[in-house]
């Protein structure tokens, strides 16, 4: 603040009324602190009086997910929760909803309250504006997607994996007309999941330009108009693979509207409660958000308890949970 003050040429009560939004400061003179504060990326402790009071720490750390509407992020803020509960650490979780501004204005968000630590779903294309973070030994876990221009802990799903492993068993059920249904390309865990599912169609001799892979479906009603006009074209596939929960809800509710629920294969990435109480059963590649969760609040723990060794990337195996769907032979 006294860096501020003296670029604008004002006093450090001038910065604060400003900073705070007060009356009695010129529009001139605001702005002049403003321009100051953009300068020198100042942002307004807002727990600055608590930290002189207590020490350092605020007990609480950001948590930043896809989405807290969706299943897959739920269980993982309630297991993270469940781990920090005990230590009197709060959870201040937003929804990143894959948009790389809010991932940034997030993050600043958290900074501001000077959290203990960040435990990130990300989607920008580098977190290298991290760097003065870590620099200054915040503790940073990363899950789902690993951060691009930064070392730290991620916790993470082998996705190429699991989606090979989807693959390979719908082959195994005599199936050679698949088709693909991915989220965005810019989300990193879409992009290696489509290219586990088609290499490993490609190793079991299949031509993978015959396979239809449409991208960029983000929620159900997209996944279910893309289903819907692969089902109704001239040569429809004897197998889907849905490459997240959202988009499989789209392919059963499109496989529901042609009739052809017990006719075609569907093999869908993320598990979901009551996937065995519909008929037949949805086969998934289930991914554990629960022990994601757990494995990340372990990982911030050691971080803040002052654990400085290589950051490092831990998976967390996916699972092959059969129920049905994706055991349908093909009917030609």
């Amino acid at each position: 603040m006294r860096h501020v003050a003296a670029l604008a040429g004002v006093g450090i009560k001038t910065v604060s009324r400003v900073m705070n939004d007060e009356p009695g400061v010129s529009e001139a003179t605001r702005q002049r602190v403003l321009q100051a504060t953009e300068q020198l990326n100042y942002e307004l402790d807002l727990n600055a009086g608590n930290l002189r009071r207590t020490g350092r720490r605020t007990q609480s750390i950001g948590l930043l997910l896809p989405s807290v509407a969706n299943p897959f992020s739920g269980e993982i803020h309630r297991a993270i929760e469940d781990a920090l509960a005990p230590r009197g650490i709060a959870v201040f979780a937003s929804s990143l909803d894959d948009d790389a501004d809010r991932e940034r204005a997030l993050v600043s968000a958290f900074l501001r309250r000077r959290v203990d630590g960040l435990v990130l779903t990300i989607i920008a294309r580098s977190q290298a504006y991290l760097m003065p973070e870590t620099a200054r030994q915040l503790p940073l876990v990363f899950i789902d997607r690993e951060p691009v221009g930064l070392d730290a802990d991620a916790v993470v799903t082998d996705n190429a994996e699991g989606a090979a492993t989807a693959a390979r068993h719908l082959l195994r059920h005599g199936h050679r007309k698949l088709a693909y249904l991915g989220d965005r390309p810019d989300i990193q865990t879409a992009r290696e999941r489509r290219r586990g599912f088609l290499e490993a169609l490609g190793h079991e001799g299949i031509a993978t330009s015959t396979i239809p892979a449409v991208d960029g479906l983000h929620d159900e009603e997209s996944a279910r108009q893309a289903a819907l006009a692969l089902l109704q074209s001239e040569d429809p596939p004897t197998a889907i693979f849905s490459s997240q929960n959202l988009v499989t809800f789209g392919a059963m509710r499109a496989l529901r509207e042609t009739g052809r629920g017990h006719e075609v294969a569907l093999v869908g990435f993320d598990d979901f409660k009551l996937a065995d109480m519909v008929e037949p059963g949805i086969t998934v590649i289930a991914q554990h958000p629960d022990r994601i969760g757990a494995k990340a609040a372990e990982r911030i723990l050691a971080r803040i308890d002052g654990d400085r060794e290589p950051a490092e990337r831990y998976v967390v195996p996916s699972e092959l949970i059969v129920r049905g769907s994706g055991e349908i032979p093909p009917a030609n």
